[in-house]
């Protein structure tokens, strides 16, 4: 074939060739470990690569943003998935003790293998592919390749229930009886522990659905038996509380760790800031990390974006979604923002409360950040 017979693209006018090159101007830069010391470091080289590290190096970088805005916002982490299970339980107790985060929205599961923790339970080195049959036998459960002790976890059910029974019958929201149940552990490594002690709401909106509901059904069970009035967990209490703190805050942020009900829950209380006569206009910042995928349509994997078309994400918000799996993701983003020591200087978040009543959130006026 001849030079002749190849067919040249048409070229380029002048406007057209100007709008390439605006197109054409950042070159992706190669992650160089000759320039790379630390987490932090490979983090940010993320910013400038492409595809799910992009992803990620911009939620890492919104999360610096949110840690060192002015405007204080109030950072919300809403926690779901198995994370202690997968070793994350100092990464997110570290958050709190760090002062990353204001507020915790989680599922009962996260928090109750804390607790288990807390009393001496361990996860242990498993296998997805272990004979589940035998596993049943030996009273080990499998959190795919991690393993748990059941007769602990039946053990600790109990002490949830009993706790329950010392409390006085009412209305109890998550957040009010997590924080309780709190002052019955004493482990400086705890998520609840470090929480209580930096005043750090913990609410969990589908606690029934977990540990910490069985034992709380162990309790209501046995008070109905005795003829006595069990304590209740109040959901609406719930959103009636947390509401409370998004109306009084200046601004407020998001990070969604998975999806689930944390996410949402978070993202209603933005809604819901209308039946207190509020608009808050949404949150200035959201991040995500999932494996969950927008084409199913499902909320844990809908993008932030389309949060922003109900209002629960500012229309002019900085927001990022990375799909990748938390196990990896979570510490990544931690390790940029505490080995670049984004958190310092940062006002630690006082909320006080009478009963179901918010009656203080500020700023502290000096930082007591580690």
């Amino acid at each position: 074939m001849e030079y002749k017979d190849v067919v040249m693209p048409e070229s380029l006018d002048d406007g057209k060739k100007k709008k390439k090159k605006e197109i054409l101007n950042t070159r992706i830069s190669p992650v160089d470990f000759e320039k790379i010391n630390d987490v932090g470091d490979l983090v940010e080289s993320f910013q400038s690569a492409s595809i799910q590290a992009r992803n990620l190096g911009q939620c890492a970088k919104i999360f610096g943003t949110m840690l060192q805005d002015e405007e204080k916002p109030t950072i919300i982490l809403g926690l779901a998935g198995p994370l202690i299970a997968a070793g994350l339980r100092k990464i997110i107790r570290d958050m709190v003790h760090y002062n990353m985060v204001d507020v915790i929205v989680s599922t009962g599961a996260i928090l109750f293998q804390d607790y288990y923790n807390a009393l001496g339970g361990g996860h242990y080195y498993g296998s997805p592919n272990a004979d589940d049959t035998q596993l049943r036998e030996l009273f080990i459960n499998r959190i795919y390749d991690t393993y748990v002790d059941d007769e602990l976890f039946v053990d600790d059910d109990t002490l949830v229930g009993k706790f329950a029974d010392t409390l006085e019958p009412g209305n109890y929201s998550s957040r009010d009886f997590i924080s309780r149940l709190s002052e019955t552990i004493d482990d400086e490594e705890s998520i609840l522990v470090t929480a209580r002690k930096n005043n750090v709401p913990v609410f969990c909106p589908a606690i029934n659905d977990s540990s910490l509901g069985i034992g709380l059904t162990q309790h209501y069970y046995q008070a109905r038996k005795a003829g006595r009035e069990p304590i209740t967990i109040d959901s609406i209490r719930d959103n009636y509380e947390l509401t409370q703190i998004v109306v009084n805050s200046t601004r407020t942020a998001a990070f969604y760790v998975a999806g689930g009900v944390p996410k949402n829950y978070i993202n209603d209380s933005v809604v819901m800031a209308y039946i207190f006569g509020k608009d808050t206009g949404g949150h200035k910042y959201a991040l995500q990390v999932t494996t969950d995928s927008p084409h199913w349509g499902g909320l844990s994997g809908s993008t932030l974006a389309e949060a922003q078309s109900w209002g629960k994400v500012n229309k002019e918000a900085t927001h990022s979604m990375a799909f990748v799996e938390p196990s990896v993701s979570l510490p990544l983003i931690y390790g940029y923002a505490f080995q670049k020591g984004l958190y310092k200087g940062r006002p630690r978040l006082d909320v006080e409360w009478e009963g179901d009543t918010l009656k203080k959130i500020a700023r502290r006026t000096t930082s007591d950040s580690k």
